[in-house]
């Protein structure tokens, strides 16, 4: 449907016309990868099973992962591991890939930002997620992906400076982002209580506060909540909530950077002048940060994989608390 020009993100408009096309199974490959925070009740490949869009198979963003001295979960994973998830996915380096996940825009995010570190630009998110999709009169299936033919799928490499690391964070918090041009703006879509150390973290022992000289930009700075409209949330019979998240406009997305970050610093970024980096608490909504500023066309930007979590469980990392 778009060739090599894939956009970062699709409407639920876009993606039925794009099936009512027909495509062969290797042209598009439907992804859910909803994903919960661990202390939520609800489990994402149960729901899977119990409704998703017709022919969607489930990525599982915690097993296509590499493994991590902490034990941290969802971290990028190695060309060989993602190649192995492709190949049984059905995917090729021309298959478009659509990502979506059962809170509209949540999860969806980081498993794009997966597949564009690996250089598969025929990759987007679905905006509004599953709900989106039934909103707009989609149908839904239950059970399994059947008669899913594998493929092999090249090894990718990585791109560069798409991870950050411990120790590049550790080192860029040296740097005063104010008085030193070589430090990279580092963005926490965390909420703010959080950032500032008076909230606690989901995670039980882990402090909560911030890197020196991160910026709070929580996520939802980006996203707006719509309601699946009556008519269509009396069919939906999946026991799911019937409020979604949606991507806001490029203009409010821009705002809400520049609210933070002030006109010119946030010029620095859209320019390319300054690198920038996204956090959160494990990795998985740093991907909306990230989704937002690729959307302004920001192309030096970064997510650090291991995010809150990995930092402040060392002991030797600085934690900022206040401001």
């Amino acid at each position: 449907m778009f060739g090599d020009n894939c956009p970062l993100v699709v409407t639920p408009a876009q993606l039925h016309n794009f099936k009512a096309s027909e495509p062969s199974s290797s042209d598009l490959v439907i992804l859910d990868a909803s994903w919960h925070m661990p202390n939520s009740p609800r489990k994402a490949d149960a729901e899977y099973l119990a409704s998703h869009i017709p022919s969607a198979r489930f990525l599982d963003i915690d097993r296509v992962a590499s493994p991590h001295p902490l034990s941290l979960p969802h971290m990028m994973p190695d060309p060989e591991t993602f190649v192995d998830a492709c190949s049984k996915f059905g995917i090729t380096p021309e298959t478009h890939v659509v990502i979506y996940d059962t809170h509209g825009v949540f999860s969806s995010p980081r498993a794009l930002y997966m597949f564009r570190a690996f250089g598969h630009h025929r990759s987007s998110i679905l905006d509004g997620g599953l709900l989106g999709w039934q909103s707009h009169g989609g149908q839904t299936e239950s059970g399994a992906s059947e008669n899913v033919q594998s493929t092999e799928y090249p090894t990718p490499s990585l791109i560069k400076d798409v991870v950050k690391d411990y120790e590049q964070m550790v080192a860029n918090a040296e740097l005063n982002p104010a008085t030193n041009a070589g430090a990279f703006y580092v963005l926490d879509a965390r909420p703010r209580g959080r950032f500032l150390g008076v909230d606690p973290e989901p995670r039980p022992g882990l402090s909560s506060g911030h890197m020196p000289y991160a910026v709070s930009l929580p996520f939802s700075a980006f996203v707006e909540t719509h309601t699946v409209p009556e008519h269509i949330a009396s069919k939906i019979t999946d026991k799911l909530p019937l409020n979604y998240t949606r991507l806001r406009s490029n203009q409010a997305i821009l705002a809400a950077l520049e609210d933070v970050l002030g006109a010119d610093r946030a010029q620095e970024v859209l320019e390319g002048r300054r690198p920038i980096v996204t956090s959160c608490g494990s990795g998985m909504t740093a991907g909306i940060l990230w989704l937002g500023l690729k959307l302004l066309g920001v192309e030096r930007v970064g997510l650090y994989d291991e995010s809150w979590t990995g930092y402040a469980m060392r002991k030797e990392s600085k934690i900022v608390k206040g401001e």
